[in-house]
């Protein structure tokens, strides 16, 4: 692989980051890693030249910057179309797929961080919230994951799976989401997954290793 086609990823294994290991795993594509640590080489010039925010994950590939976990797994499903994980542009399956990848990214994300914070928006003024209700946006996602197939997109799996079942999986382990019976028949198929138990396995070495050295 060339220089230029170098997939190099920023990440630290206490963080999302995790999704996009992930990610790459399942693509079976080569990669560099840069491990960075909160506050110090996160917060560096250097890497903030790369990405602004400080935060991780990131890539950079064919000299493009992609930040955001939504967006690198599907950057990363589209560049590498070999993988099979993004229906093509004009599957009818691709509407969905970008759907509820975004439905993750919005709604999902920000109706589970407000209710962890204890900032949900009150039931009068729940119309101007993106997510409406947390109770609206966790029946929506339980229906999609109780639906027809094993996977979110049916027998298909995709990059839907890797984002949207990673937030579904911290949900039910940090207990920012109902241990409903779907969420939890869909983790347990998705997480023995060759390529997430690999992905667990090299970021958990890596929380290992920064122990044993502090």
């Amino acid at each position: 692989m060339s220089q230029s086609d170098e997939i190099v990823f920023y990440t630290n294994p206490m963080s999302r980051g995790r999704i996009v290991r992930w990610m790459l795993e399942e693509m079976d594509q080569p990669y560099r890693t840069v491990v960075l640590d909160y506050g110090t080489t996160m917060k560096a010039p250097e890497y903030l030249a790369i990405n602004p925010m400080g935060k991780v994950p990131t890539i950079t590939h064919r000299g493009v910057t992609v930040t955001e976990c939504a967006a690198i797994c599907t950057y990363l499903a589209d560049v590498f179309p070999q993988a099979g994980l993004a229906p093509a542009l004009d599957d009818p399956e691709r509407g969905p797929y970008l759907r509820w990848m975004f439905f993750g990214a919005g709604p999902l994300e920000a109706a589970v961080t407000a209710r962890s914070l204890g900032l949900l928006a009150p039931p009068d003024k729940a119309g101007m919230a993106g997510y409406g209700s947390f109770e609206q946006v966790v029946d929506a996602l339980e229906a999609l994951v109780s639906g027809a197939g094993p996977w979110l997109l049916g027998d298909r799996f995709s990059a839907l799976d890797v984002y949207l079942g990673s937030q579904i999986g911290w949900g039910l382990q940090f207990k920012s989401l109902p241990e409903r019976d779907g969420f939890k028949a869909y983790a347990g198929r998705l997480f023995q997954r060759p390529a997430a138990i690999q992905a667990r396995e090299i970021d958990d070495a890596l929380i290992a290793a920064a122990n044993a050295g502090s």
